[in-house]
């Protein structure tokens, strides 16, 4: 393998999305903000998904068969060879909660060095979980040196107690090891897996946006997962078990035709802000593959996704609720997934979140493949990113030291993928 590319595999219920890049050191790659040269995409690649809903594996045989196939194309595509990647990860059995870690420094000059920052991180880890669960992150937010709080970063401070505030992402062991299982059994090793909607964020916001506060909304097909940074560090994550293919469910259901003919309907005529929509304008369902000529008002199907669109919308204001944010984020929320491509969605989430809204697309990132700009394939070039910023030796400053910081879970992939590497002939 060409060891200066990086792999992001993005497993998704609707589709598979891999995308493929290669650090640049050209000025019109530099990233808004830290100037440096970051990736340029050379391949984006997406295939229909089976055998993974909501997040989780189903079907063994159906996710690898899939995984496969979009590996194999993006081969096709660059010409290079792959046998490592960087695995997102998603689902509603990913839950967060808060966490301290306290260590003291036993040291003569008192001054605090990147091992005691490493100590109070693990002891941070030290949390009660069931017995099912795996820590997926520790995400440290803030420090606190001989009571001394907010301190971004106490590397060279002096104290003798050293305490570290942390967010600790954990999920289901036998969904994270499904997942890995899938991967493997394509012969492709996993550098680590993250969860997805940290590595969505790390392609379309700017540490300015992480500073003031913003919150990444994430539409899939059967989940919707959202993040919350306020002052550089991550707040609260969730993923809610609704998303985009329920809005064509609906649409199925309303028009009384196949799932095919409705997820057509979303995509060429659904609105999630149907008011914009002429009365009088009508659709044939005959032209999206139906079997018999029906006309049906294209105000009517707004409406349905609308009202769906709205619930997740919601759903979504409920959990910024729980961490006092619900209309109070400066920098507002950016959309990505394949949801946030229907028309009115960044209108629906002004009026309903009562925020600033956007499209996100990624961030500093060059390349010649369309592709790249869709919403849907944010999170596959995220874990590209992440890869980058986590192997580049020049990082330094807040960026570099923040993702130095994030455990993630290569115990965990590296053990079974030395379970499969024996299996092999």
């Amino acid at each position: 393998m060409n060891e200066d590319i990086i792999v992001g595999l993005d497993i998704g219920s609707y589709a598979v999305r891999v995308a493929v890049g290669q650090p640049v050191a050209m000025a019109t790659g530099n990233h808004p903000d830290t100037g440096k040269p970051v990736i340029h995409i050379i391949g984006a690649v997406e295939v229909p998904s089976e055998g993974v809903n909501k997040g989780g594996v189903t079907n063994i045989e159906d996710a690898v068969s899939s995984v496969s196939k979009a590996l194999e194309q993006a081969e096709r595509l660059t010409g290079l060879p792959m046998s490592r990647v960087w695995v997102g990860i998603n689902g509603t059995h990913v839950s967060c909660q808060e966490s301290r870690g306290v260590v003291g420094v036993a040291r003569g000059d008192s001054e605090i060095r990147e091992d005691d920052v490493e100590r109070a991180i693990d002891a941070a880890r030290t949390v009660a979980m069931p017995a099912n669960s795996e820590i997926l992150h520790v995400l440290p937010r803030s420090f606190t040196v001989d009571g001394q709080r907010g301190i971004n970063d106490p590397v060279g401070m002096t104290g003798i107690r050293l305490e570290v505030d942390a967010l600790i992402v954990q999920g289901q062991t036998s969904q994270i090891k499904n997942l890995t299982k899938c991967i493997h059994r394509t012969g492709i090793d996993i550098e680590d897996v993250v969860l997805s909607i940290l590595a969505t964020s790390d392609a379309v916001i700017t540490n300015k946006q992480k500073e003031l506060g913003v919150c990444v909304i994430n539409i899939g097909a059967s989940t919707t997962g959202l993040i919350v940074f306020e002052e550089g560090d991550v707040l609260y994550t969730s993923v809610l078990p609704i998303g985009a293919a329920h809005v064509t469910a609906d649409i199925a259901i309303g028009l009384r035709t196949s799932i095919e003919v409705a997820e057509k309907a979303k995509l060429r005529y659904a609105s999630a802000t149907p008011e914009e929509i002429n009365k009088k304008e009508e659709v044939n369902l005959a032209e999206l593959g139906s079997e018999e000529e029906e006309i049906v008002g294209r105000r009517f199907i707004a409406d349905i996704a609308s009202a769906r669109v709205q619930e997740i919308f919601e759903k979504v204001d409920e959990e910024l609720r729980k961490v006092g944010r619900s209309g109070m984020l400066p920098a507002g929320v950016v959309l990505t997934g394949g949801g946030a491509k229907m028309h009115g969605m960044v209108e629906a989430a002004k009026k309903n979140l009562r925020l600033p809204a956007s499209l996100g697309t990624p961030i500093g990132v060059t390349s010649v493949v369309e592709r790249v700009n869709d919403p849907s394939m944010a999170t596959a070039i995220g874990l590209v990113l992440w890869g980058h910023h986590l192997t580049a030796q020049a990082d330094d400053g807040k960026l570099g030291k923040f993702f130095d910081k994030v455990k993630g879970l290569k115990d965990v992939a590296g053990t079974v993928g030395k379970w499969f590497q024996s299996l092999r002939p």
